[in-house]
């Protein structure tokens, strides 16, 4: 066993609530968010129980040419809509409350719907970028994605009037819509160059300064609470990892199995707001 390592419990019981309660009261916690915080605000995750399986498009594919990025739009174009008008829930609010009460003293975040700051965080890392905004692959102006969105509304009038109500939205925005092929792009204002929604996609790396960041984080913190995520991609299992390596207790609240679980301190199978909600009337001693 590794020096300060508790050992993890079972999973889905009141008393893995109070264990991670009892493990986090005092300490100054560093937080890892995933999609599973998000479903609540009605943004499906990729890896939940009961969720599809998806096959996002890799970074290489999205550079392979015209008629990739023509697939991409199409669907973001449509599922924007949906995005756009999801806002923070109950869960994002309580780590916000954690974060005032000085519990939660910085927040990793590999969602890129941009919730945690539109609740309020302000210890925050968008690890994975944000969908908010849009980069240009040639001259790495940044751009919004609001305004991407009127000009891809003028020269698409027929998509323009499609309803995100009337498809399928996927996790990262898209909607799962077809005929991508009649589908008009638009290059950057700058320079013309190819539009590229400034987030990380699978395949490519996070940036260097953002993984020194986090992981300067995790060594100032006492203790990692994860939330929502399964902790399948190594961005975000590399600081359960890291925190293990240091005989930090980690925390992980998720529905389902997680890749970190062996390396758990307690494991709460529940739900992200009403775990959330919890941790903030014991932890703070006030309502959720």
């Amino acid at each position: 066993m590794r020096p300060g390592h508790v050992p993890s419990t079972s999973v889905g019981t009141d008393d893995d609530l109070a264990r991670a309660v009892a493990l986090l009261a005092g300490r100054r916690l560093v937080a890892l968010t995933g999609a599973g915080l998000s479903t609540d605000s009605g943004i499906p995750d990729y890896r939940g129980p009961g969720s599809p399986g998806r096959t996002p498009m890799t970074y290489d594919e999205f550079c392979s040419g015209r008629a990739a990025q023509q697939r991409y739009w199409s669907r973001a174009f449509v599922g924007w809509q949906h995005m756009a008008g999801a806002g923070p829930n109950a869960g994002h609010h309580s780590l916000v409350a954690l974060e005032r009460g000085s519990v939660v003293t910085s927040l990793v975040t590999q969602n890129v719907d941009g919730l945690h700051a539109a609740a309020g965080h302000r210890r925050l890392l968008d690890l994975h970028g944000r969908l908010s905004e849009v980069v240009c692959l040639a001259c790495q102006a940044i751009s919004p994605r609001a305004r991407l969105q009127t000009r891809l509304a003028a020269l698409n009038p027929t998509r323009a009037r499609a309803d995100s109500n009337d498809v399928e939205i996927a996790p990262d925005g898209d909607a799962l819509v077809e005929d991508a092929a009649e589908f008009e792009i638009a290059g950057c204002e700058a320079c013309g160059g190819r539009l590229k929604p400034h987030v990380v996609f699978f395949g490519e790396n996070v940036p260097r300064q953002r993984v020194t960041t986090a992981t300067a984080w995790v060594d100032e913190a006492e203790a990692l609470l994860v939330v929502g995520s399964s902790l399948t991609v190594m961005s975000g299992f590399r600081f359960v990892r890291q925190a293990a390596r240091i005989g930090m207790p980690i925390v992980i609240v998720n529905r389902g199995a997680t890749r970190g679980d062996e390396l758990a301190s307690v494991r709460v199978d529940a739900g992200c707001s009403p775990t959330l909600g919890a941790f903030v009337e014991t932890l703070l001693g006030v309502p959720a």
